[in-house]
């Protein structure tokens, strides 16, 4: 154990004692940084107790940007329970700071449901408070800031990872693709983030209304196109965890906007459908793309989803799937076609004979352009 003594301790504590008395005085920010640079795996359990709750409370208090002050309290956080963070930080504090325009507080409040992804039980203490979770979804899609929303995924998709209910997923036959690059949980999970996401309508259509541009929050165009780039980001992985609930759904998913704004009914037939899931909007449904950006990235989605798809257990619904999505994406887009073809031209040697195997089940239609050696 590491018994260096940390210097500038005392003078901390009554530094944050006087911001608990009036948080308007000017923050010492080269004392916070010089004793989070001494802290360690070893020093801060000891210390935890000590400056954890005041900062909490000067926390809940403070006005302007929070940044040193956040960046230390995340480094204590590190040993602390989701539960026993809980006893600190309500949940009203948590939605306050996930409401704050500050980048710094909206990464303390992920920081801390990111502790719920620990074990089953602490996800299913955060699926019982339905606001937080929606405070936490407009935060990760409508924050302007990019470190917020690739923050907000990653807590997202480890959080869905630990409540998942299936089975533990058999070990990939691909020799470079471990089991825990798919899955972090070591056993399956109660399910119950899953069902207030996707079960139940109001948390499920609010989502998709933030990437379908129908929320206030993303009604700006370039606030959407980071939401539906964040989406598309996490959705090969949530399929990983769960192919059938990301790709069906009891409620119609909203048009999205680009299919409404100055277009002709016929554009309309690319609308959602009924029982289509999350999966079939984001990949079908909910990009504009004459707009160029947001084109690359709905190809680089496709290529990813379809790439991990090979690795993940194969099913017939989920194949039958799989060639209904891409059949209708590439219709009309060889720009996307091209990309899935030459997918095998662009991956290790080893792989690339299985990849070519793979995208003729997934596209039979191109069997003779995708021969193997």
């Amino acid at each position: 154990m590491d018994t260096t003594p940390v210097t500038g301790l005392d003078e901390l504590g009554r530094h944050l004692d006087d911001l608990v008395r009036d948080p308007a005085i000017p923050v010492n920010a080269k004392l916070l940084d010089d004793v989070e640079l001494q802290l360690t795996e070893s020093n801060i359990p000891l210390l935890v107790g000590r400056f954890l709750p005041k900062l909490t409370t000067i926390l809940k208090q403070y006005k302007d940007d929070p940044a040193v002050i956040v960046s230390l309290t995340v480094k204590f956080l590190g040993p602390v329970s989701f539960t026993q963070v809980l006893s600190l930080a309500s949940e009203e504090s948590l939605i306050q700071a996930l409401d704050s325009p500050a980048p710094a507080a909206n990464i303390l409040a992920m920081t801390v449901l990111h502790k719920a992804a620990a074990s089953p039980a602490d996800a299913a203490i955060l699926s019982a408070m339905p606001q937080l979770v929606a405070a936490f979804l407009r935060r990760w899609l409508a924050a302007p800031q990019v470190e917020v929303g690739q923050k907000g995924g990653k807590v997202l998709c480890d959080l869905l990872d630990i409540d998942c209910e299936l089975p533990l997923p058999p070990l990939p036959s691909a020799h470079n693709t471990p089991r825990t690059e798919l899955v972090l949980r070591k056993a399956p999970g109660q399910a119950k983030l899953w069902r207030l996401l996707f079960l139940e309508k109001g948390p499920y259509m609010f989502l998709l209304a933030l990437c379908a541009g129908h929320h206030p929050d993303t009604s700006d165009a370039r606030q959407l196109s980071l939401a539906q780039g964040r989406l598309l980001r996490i959705l090969p992985r949530l399929t990983a965890l769960n192919f059938q609930a990301v790709s069906r759904s009891a409620f119609t998913a909203p048009t999205a906007v680009h299919l409404t704004n100055g277009h002709d009914d016929e554009a309309l037939h690319a609308g959602p459908r009924p029982g289509e899931g999350l999966l079939q909007f984001a990949a079908l449904r909910m990009v504009d793309k004459s707009d160029a950006l947001m084109h690359l990235s709905l190809v680089d989605f496709f290529e990813v989803f379809v790439s991990l798809m090979r690795v993940t257990e194969h099913s017939a619904y989920k194949l039958e799937t799989l060639r209904a999505i891409v059949a209708e994406a590439v219709a009309e887009d060889q720009v996307l076609k091209e990309a899935l073809l030459s997918l095998p031209d662009r991956t290790v040697e080893e792989e690339a004979d299985d990849l070519k195997r793979w995208l003729r089940e997934v596209m039979p239609g191109e069997a003779v352009r995708l021969a193997v050696r």
